[in-house]
């Protein structure tokens, strides 16, 4: 019988009533399962998303949250070999299965580890330094990020079932937000069982993820201005999504990753014996044929200088020649096939088009030899490698994407003419350069970057280490200018930002440390009660400050520091030399002899809950020190993080001033304090 896959709604799972469509095997053509959204209430889960999975998830910390999203990682880790076993179907070999499983597990753990380490233990984010604005100092701004209280739709695309699902709902879900996911209609069985692991997983609060497998229904007429839509496709679906009234009306945000005919270039410096020939030889055939180039950061434009083009077409050619094209389950395969029959036609209808432009050196439209058994009936399609001579007269090149293994082969003349010629895609996701000539590389880049979201540079030095020119990253962002979409996901917590809203906060002190959870300047300070550093970091409360006594700095301190640390700088040891520079009156006060005066000041020295100094951030010396002059420090608890259930960490700003009260120099102290 055929598996009737079910959606996820208000926490249940629903098998859908009314019609259903099938789903078939892109290896055999056979039936595997069949899909239906019928008898959902979108208005409902959209209700459901935004009174229940939102308020439990704002009430997550950011570490909570992350926590939860590296549980839902390891999730699918434990169970990765029961979506492989599915995967296949997909037409994708147990490699292309790597990066949608293991790649999309590895996104959430990267992820969830950014949250970890760069996020507050709070539910508010801050965004940059306090704006000061009354001359007293009592009124202040300063802007915050706060949890959008609607819910994410995430539309994702066929190609990457899992991992396209992931790499959206980990900023998602760190920035507090549920989503409802509608997967691809050809793949939704593999996104369907990773889904239904990770709400076997336990983790995750009530209403923080809904499921869709079928059609949306009128699901973007319920959208708000809390609301946002997270699209992977085309981009005539996607300017048809963005054009919804209703997405207008509101002004839903609209996060669009769309067609993108990459481009890769061979450096001007390059010969047909260099590494970087060989590399980029190596890189097109890649991207060519992993997932059978069904890839949104696949190279469809190769450059070339105008001399290589031979050179280039002979070694594409020998390792194309090599591909073995069948089914993923059989050894020795190393192409599978296309997601579907519908996506096998419209590969072969966009390559009839480029054919128009370019000539066929590689492959075949029609022909292919599929290893396997039963595959007569599956998406298989031969490598199809073009070559135009004149793509400065071409247009359907430069405007026609086949998603599949198809790639085209063109020279150019010099530095302008590459970097015109990869900027004809009118915007792309990713750029790869071959290159070892690092002048080369700056000026193209700076030639090209704006149309492209990623661009990698890669050499002989680089190759080793190098994720390669269609390898989204989760600490890096993904998306791009024009044709790409104009959007952007990933990027470390840049993409959690998308989730969230910026404020600008204006009040005093007092009033918007307590809004964002730290201590900022002018706020009040509590000096009583024993040694910060004798208080545990429960004990600790944000604005404990401690005043120190002062301690006056001598010629003698400043002579022995420098020999003692070699740092005989003209400055600190030659008067009429200091003197004439501007920016000191005479000998002066190295700056970290100060800091070390500085923590001699405020440092308790006996055992405690302090564990370790980790570092200082935000150093400035303001004003310099003359031997005579005195030094005093005041020590504020900034903010705290929890790090483990042993210790966190305390975020100190330090301010050290002379007898004038005059800033000398200001930081931020980090120390580990025990629980």
């Amino acid at each position: 019988m055929t598996a009737i896959l079910l959606n996820y709604a208000a926490d249940d799972w629903r098998q859908p009533t009314g019609e259903v469509a099938e789903i078939r095997s892109a290896v055999t053509g056979e039936v595997v399962a069949a899909s239906g959204s019928g008898g959902l209430n979108f208005q409902a889960m959209l209700e459901h998303a935004r009174n229940v999975g939102g308020p439990a998830l704002r009430a997550m910390t950011f570490h909570q949250r992350a926590a939860m999203i590296k549980a839902l990682a390891q999730a699918i880790m434990d169970r990765k070999e029961e979506l492989y076993s599915i995967s296949a179907a997909t037409g994708a070999t147990r490699s292309d299965s790597w990066i949608d499983i293991e790649g999309g597990a590895g996104t959430l753990f990267s992820i969830a580890s950014k949250g970890k380490r760069e996020l507050p233990d709070d539910t508010v984010l801050m965004d940059g330094a306090m704006e000061p604005i009354g001359k007293r100092g009592t009124f202040i701004g300063q802007h915050v990020y706060t949890s959008l209280q609607g819910a994410a739709v995430h539309i994702n695309a066929f190609n990457f079932p899992i991992w396209g699902m992931l790499e959206k709902l980990g900023p998602t879900l760190l920035a507090g937000v549920p989503a409802i996911v509608k997967p691809a209609f050809s793949t939704g069985y593999v996104a369907e069982q990773a889904f239904r692991v990770m709400i076997e997983a336990g983790v995750l609060p009530p209403g923080a993820v809904q499921l869709i497998l079928g059609s949306t229904g009128d699901l973007l007429d319920h959208l708000t201005c809390q609301d946002v839509v997270s699209f992977t496709g085309s981009a005539q679906t996607a300017m048809k999504l963005q054009a919804h009234p209703n997405i207008l009306r509101e002004s839903v945000r609209f996060i669009a990753e769309r067609d993108s005919l990459n481009a890769t270039v061979l450096g001007l410096d390059a010969t047909a014996d260099s590494p970087e020939f060989e590399l980029f030889i190596k890189e097109v055939a890649r991207e060519m044929t992993v997932k059978a180039g069904q890839k949104c950061t696949a190279i469809r434009r190769a450059f070339v200088p105008a001399g290589l083009l031979d050179a280039a077409e002979a070694a594409l050619k020998e390792r194309l020649s090599k591909v073995v094209v069948g089914d993923p389950n059989v050894e020795g395969v190393t192409m599978g096939a296309l997601a579907s029959a519908t996506q096998l036609a419209d590969v072969r209808a966009k390559a009839r088009e480029i054919h128009r432009e370019a000539k066929l050196v590689f492959g075949d439209f029609d022909k292919v030899e599929a290893v396997g058994e039963g595959v007569q009936g599956g998406a298989f399609i031969s490598p199809l490698l073009f070559r135009n001579d004149d793509p400065w007269g071409a247009e359907r090149i430069h405007d026609v994407e086949a998603f599949g293994p198809v790639s085209t082969l063109m020279p150019y003349r010099d530095l302008a003419d590459a970097v015109f010629l990869a900027n004809r895609g009118k915007g792309s996701l990713a750029l790869s350069l071959f290159t070892y000539d690092a002048e080369f590389a700056r000026a193209f880049v700076l030639g090209a970057a704006a149309y492209h979201g990623r661009v990698v540079v890669i050499d002989r030095d680089s190759a080793r280490e190098s994720t390669g020119h269609g390898s989204p990253l989760p600490m890096l962002i993904h998306g791009g200018p024009g044709r790409a979409g104009g959007g952007e996901e990933m990027g470390g917590v840049r993409g959690v930002k998308h989730y969230m809203q910026r404020t600008a906060l204006q009040g005093s002190p007092r009033m918007l440390s307590a809004v964002a959870g730290q201590w900022l300047p002018g706020a009040p300070k509590t000096s009583e009660g024993p040694h910060p550093f004798r208080q545990r970091f429960g004990e600790l409360a944000i604005g404990t400050c401690f005043n120190t006594a002062s301690r006056t700095i001598t010629l003698e301190d400043i002579e022995h520091f420098a020999h003692f640390t070699g740092d005989t700088f003209y400055a600190h040891m030659d008067e009429a030399a200091a003197a004439a520079n501007p920016f000191f009156p005479g000998r002066v006060a190295h700056g970290y002899l100060i800091l070390s005066f500085a923590a001699g000041l405020f440092v308790d020295p006996a055992p405690g809950p302090v564990l370790a100094n980790t570092g200082l951030d935000a150093l400035r010396f303001l004003k310099p020190v003359s031997p005579g002059e005195a030094i005093k420090v005041s020590l504020t608890v900034k903010a705290k993080t929890r790090r483990t259930d042993s210790y966190g960490e305390v975020r100190w700003a330090v301010n050290v001033t002379n007898a004038a009260d005059e800033a000398v120099a200001a930081y931020e102290l980090l120390t580990m304090n025990a629980i």
